[in-house]
Order: C-alpha cells, then sequence, then structure tokens
C-alpha cells in the first residue's frame, strides 16, 4: 500500500516531465529553444521536438508574411508642396535568431516599432527627391518599389525581410485644404468666366449674321416689291392709256364717275365749289342731253 502511494507521484512527475519535454512546431510558426535566455536550439521545419523540462523553454514566432500599417506622416516634396501620406508593408520573419537577438524578449511588437520607424525615414527621403505631381501620378508603385527595397537592407538586421510597400492613400494636410480648394474654385471660376466670353462673342456673331441676312432678305424683298409695283404701274398706266385712246369721251366720263364716287363718300370733308365748275359736268341734265 505504502509503495503504491509513493510510486503513483513518481509515475504522474515523470509523465508530466515527458509531456513537458515535448513540443510540436507547426508549418505556420518557427520555434526557438531557450535556456536561461540564451538560444539553444532553432526549429524551423513543422515536427515533433524535445526539450529539456523546467530547464529549456520554447518561444515561438508567426512565419506567415505579416502586414504593418505606417503612421500617416507628412512629407515635402521637391516643389515644397507638402503631402500627408499612409502607406502599408508585408514583411515576414526569414532568421529568428537574429530576430531574438535583435528585439529581445519584446517580440513582433518591438520589430513593428522599428520597422515602422525605417519606413517613415525612407519614405521621406524618396518622395523628398521628387515633386508632388510624380507622387499622385500613376509612378506611385515605382515610388513604393524605391521605398522597399531602401528599406530591406535596414530591416535584414531585425532579421525580417520588407516583401511589398504600397502607399495607400496621398493628401494634402487638413491646413492646406481650404487654400487648395479656394484655389481650385477661382480655378474653375475663371474657366467658367472664359467659356461665357466666348459663348457670348459667338453668340454677338450669330446675331450680327443674324441682322446682316435679315437687313439683305428685307432689302431684297423690298427692291423687288417695287419692281413689281413699278412693272403693274406700267401696266396700269399703258392700259388705261390704251382705253383713252380707244375712247376719250368714255374715259373721261369713267374717270368723273371714279372722282364722284371717292368725294361724295360719308365722312369726307365739305367742298365748296361754283356750279358752273367742270367737275359737275357729267352731273348737268342738259349737258347730258346734248
Amino acid at each position: 500500500m505504502n509503495r503504491a502511494t509513493l510510486f503513483l507521484p513518481v509515475l504522474v512527475l515523470a509523465i508530466a516531465a515527458a509531456l513537458s519535454s515535448i513540443f510540436i512546431v507547426d508549418e505556420r510558426e518557427k520555434a526557438l529553444v531557450l535556456q536561461f535566455g540564451q538560444i539553444k536550439a532553432v526549429r524551423e521545419e513543422p515536427g515533433l521536438y524535445f526539450k529539456m523540462p523546467l530547464i529549456q523553454e520554447v518561444v515561438r514566432y508567426d512565419d506567415r508574411i505579416l502586414g504593418l500599417d505606417v503612421e500617416p506622416l507628412e512629407v515635402t516634396p521637391l516643389d515644397d508642396r507638402r503631402l500627408v501620406v499612409d502607406a502599408f508593408a508585408r514583411y515576414r520573419i526569414v532568421d529568428v535568431q537574429r530576430f531574438r537577438q535583435a528585439v529581445g524578449a519584446s517580440g513582433e511588437a518591438l520589430a513593428e516599432n522599428r520597422i515602422d520607424t525605417i519606413l517613415r525615414a525612407q519614405t521621406r527621403e524618396v518622395l523628398g527627391s521628387v515633386t508632388s505631381s510624380e507622387i499622385l501620378s500613376a509612378d506611385r508603385a515605382s515610388l513604393a518599389g524605391r521605398i522597399r527595397d531602401a528599406s530591406r537592407s535596414e530591416a535584414s538586421t531585425l532579421g525580417v525581410e520588407i516583401i511589398d510597400v504600397r502607399l495607400k492613400r496621398t493628401d494634402l494636410p487638413e491646413q492646406n485644404l481650404d487654400a487648395t480648394f479656394a484655389r481650385m474654385r477661382a480655378e474653375r471660376e475663371r474657366e467658367a468666366a472664359d467659356e461665357i466670353a466666348r459663348g457670348n462673342e459667338a453668340a454677338q456673331r450669330v446675331r450680327a449674321q443674324a441682322d446682316r441676312t435679315k437687313v439683305e432678305l428685307v432689302s431684297d424683298a423690298q427692291r423687288q416689291a417695287e419692281i413689281i409695283r413699278g412693272e403693274a404701274d406700267a401696266r396700269r398706266n399703258a392700259i388705261f392709256a390704251d382705253a383713252y385712246g380707244a375712247d376719250p369721251e368714255f374715259f373721261d366720263f369713267y374717270r368723273s364717275l371714279a372722282a364722284y364716287r371717292e368725294s361724295l363718300l360719308a365722312g369726307n370733308s365739305t367742298m365748296v365749289m361754283a356750279p358752273d365748275s367742270e367737275f359737275f359736268n357729267y352731273l348737268k341734265s342738259t349737258e347730258r342731253a346734248k
């Protein structure tokens, strides 16, 4: 009974020691075996490994591609037009032993802080060597490549590889937005004024051409009307001349009747004439009887 009582704790301790000496590394991570803070083994391949229980410990690091959002920073390009740049990076821990030596027990938090510092410095240097137009153009991809290449050598001292850098957003600083928008608005208003002036000029030309065409058409119409009226008067006079030549007395009688009709209409002015006036020749019965 006493032997069983003693054997059971020993067995439990042995099993616990055996379990604590076994660890598994999967394909998504790398591991370091530390003994009193010193690196004793590097485990980069997935599988089952052993360590000394209680004395050694296992520190695991992510072997996947990690992302880091760089804090927005203000840069000054060659044309002194300040811009706020927002970027992100993709990196991977390629040398866990160097990584441990560089950042110690702080791990990825300290590493990302140092990578952020490296990327910010290289971003200012690269973007400060070009104009704002190049930064805002399609050349941003090549500029991001330059930032990535320049950051790799410094990041390698941390045991890290910078895989990619991208510029997400490039904006004007908040204090410059109002002035920039005012300048853009003034430019658009000037362009609108130019367009309005050109439109008014074109409208004036169209109106002048239309007025000229109207005057020409009216003048031509009046000329043709005068010609037609003159031809009609000539034809009328020719008819009257023919009629007068055929029977002068009847023609005089016809013209007198027309004069009576016009002068004796209601509302005409009063005429005062002598009874023996030639105007009344065809109204005297004695003369008609003759």
